[in-house]
């Protein structure tokens, strides 16, 4: 696989390169050691990040997040750590790692830096983020201060939206970034999750790519037909776990490659399903939350805790263009395989410029997937409608049951000729 160019990726490369040299002390801006929460250690900072960024500013998180590494170890504690999203495009390099993958990673000169190729996962569908992992300081100390030190006030788990879901999906994350580096779950039916220790006694380092800076490639993967993004992943050196099924002797890839792995030191990465909830709105497979039934559907009625006000405020505030996306992407997501992944970018671009923490809470609550709008009665505009109806008649096109043939919702309506 050829390493793709460009300013912007370079511009990472050097960046991320002079951050992460082992061993070597690092200096900035911002926030300084006595800030890291919990009294936690960190390295000062030894340069002018904004130099780098275009005056742009970014502080890196150097607070050693846990006891195990700083942020790009990859460290997850416990499953609370991981921090439930939706919104955004992001870049999933959960099953990168060998040469003769489509997907590979490959140490750059210095092994500080692991030049990785991953699928980039269209908008709308639910990421997640450790929270131990977050590379931005100010976005790291927000997050914690809202969601606590494990996570655990936030959803999945907690009633609040995470401040890191906000960055990612507005991209303020890291300035200059296309991508973010984060998991998801979308390519969970196609390539199944499984999980290898990796004691790494030979030092071998692996790339810890969560929330890392990703550049779009303009290539695409033919057999699942999702583009793919270059990411600029730290590497570290400790135990791992690489999430797939493999031999104990492609621990170590060797050739300059290595995986994009993790560390989880009770055992499992990734974390299973959380309960509550016993399931993840709009995600695939068996750890997504079903559709409402039957044709017409039983609706649940919408929690206590829960505003159809501002459910249906933010369906309003999602209008790109005249479309409502909230809409639109509730009518495909659900229903699109991962070859449709076009449709479901048409369908859902632009939602995570728009708020929606009250609609995540309502399906969260309810355990039901794309079906907010539904329960709480929220009603599309005329041109909504319209786009909702051309999306279905697509995916009919594509051998797909959109919602409304499964259900009798988000239908859209024919756009009529003027007379």
């Amino acid at each position: 696989m050829r390493s793709h160019g460009g300013v912007g990726w370079r511009r990472w490369l050097v960046l991320l390169g002079v951050l992460f040299v082992l061993g070597a002390p690092v200096r900035g801006h911002g926030k300084d050691k006595d800030q890291c929460p919990d009294s936690q250690a960190s390295v000062i900072p030894s340069f002018d990040v904004d130099a780098l960024t275009g005056q742009k500013h970014f502080t890196l998180n150097t607070c050693m997040t846990t006891p195990y590494g700083p942020p790009w170890a990859d460290i997850l504690l416990k499953p609370a750590n991981f921090l439930q999203c939706r919104g955004a495009s992001i870049a999933l390099c959960y099953y990168s790692g060998p040469e003769s993958s489509v997907t590979p990673c490959k140490l750059e000169p210095g092994g500080a830096i692991a030049n990785c190729t991953c699928y980039e996962i269209p908008p709308g569908a639910p990421y997640f983020v450790d929270i131990n992992a977050i590379l931005n300081l100010d976005v790291y100390l927000e997050t914690v201060e809202t969601c606590g030190s494990d996570g655990s006030n936030c959803r999945p788990r907690g009633p609040h939206v995470a401040p890191v879901c906000d960055s990612i999906n507005k991209s303020k994350l890291i300035p200059g970034a296309d991508l973010i580096s984060t998991f998801s779950l979308f390519l969970s039916r196609d390539i199944p999750i499984g999980q290898t220790m990796c004691e790494n006694t030979n030092h071998v380092p692996y790339a810890g790519c969560m929330t890392a800076p990703c550049t779009r490639t303009g290539d695409r993967d033919p057999t699942t037909h999702l583009p793919l993004a270059q990411c600029a992943c730290p590497t570290f050196d400790g135990p791992y776990q690489v999430g797939q099924d493999v031999d104990q002797q492609q621990c170590v890839l060797g050739g300059g490659f290595v995986w994009s792995a993790a560390f989880a030191p009770g055992g499992t990465f990734p974390p299973p399903p959380p309960t509550p909830p016993a399931c993840f709105p709009d995600a695939p497979g068996p750890s997504g939350c079903p559709l409402l039934s039957p044709k017409p559907p039983d609706i649940p009625a919408p929690p206590s805790n829960v505003s159809c006000e501002k459910v249906c405020d933010e369906y309003k505030k999602s209008n790109h263009g005249g479309v409502e996306v909230g809409f639109t992407c509730d009518a495909t997501l659900c229903t699109a395989t991962t070859a449709d992944a076009d449709l479901v970018q048409n369908a859902c671009s632009g939602l995570g410029k728009s708020p929606i923490s009250e609609i995540i809470k309502l399906e969260t609550e309810v355990g039901f997937s794309c079906a907010a709008s539904q329960i709480c009665g929220c009603e599309p505009r005329k041109k909504t409608n319209e786009a909702i109806f051309r999306l279905n008649e697509r995916q009919r096109a594509r051998g797909i049951s959109p919602q409304c043939d499964l259900n009798g919702t988000l239908c859209g309506t024919e756009r009529r000729p003027r007379d």
